[in-house]
């Protein structure tokens, strides 16, 4: 396994994802980052990115229908995306890592590990379609 270098970009996006705390796209850190360092490009943020998830200290949340996002919060854990406001929260329950034991398959795959993203309205989004209708 090739080493890497513990760098300033990585520990820049690390603890802007941190400080963001809100399941950010890649772009929306790349503009958190570029309020305080305008020099630092988009490409260098992406790379950084990539390498940081696959080294596990940093979660990259795939998500079909919009950009991925990205959480500071490694361990396994499911979420919840907002369909109308596009917020991503963490969900409060326990991971179900022996999901896969129950999942059928005819075609020989394998499964090293699962992702879900429940999909609904929020609290706050609730709330202001309420308003709106009051």
């Amino acid at each position: 396994m090739k080493k890497t270098r513990k760098t300033i970009q990585k520990n820049l996006v690390l603890a802007t994802l941190a400080d963001m705390k809100n399941h950010p796209t890649a772009d929306q850190l790349f503009t958190e980052i570029q309020k305080k360092y305008p020099s630092l490009s988009k490409a260098t943020v992406y790379r950084n990115l990539k390498i940081l998830a696959g080294q596990g200290r940093l979660k990259h949340i795939e998500m079909p229908d919009s950009a991925d996002r990205f959480d500071h919060f490694t361990d396994n854990h499911y979420h919840m995306k907002c369909t109308v406001c596009s917020k991503v929260y963490d969900v409060d329950m326990p991971y179900f890592d022996k999901i896969s034991e129950f999942i059928k398959d005819t075609k020989g795959f394998d499964i090293e590990t699962h992702d879900l993203v429940f999909k609904g309205i929020c609290g706050e989004c609730r709330n202001k379609n309420k308003q709106r209708r009051n």
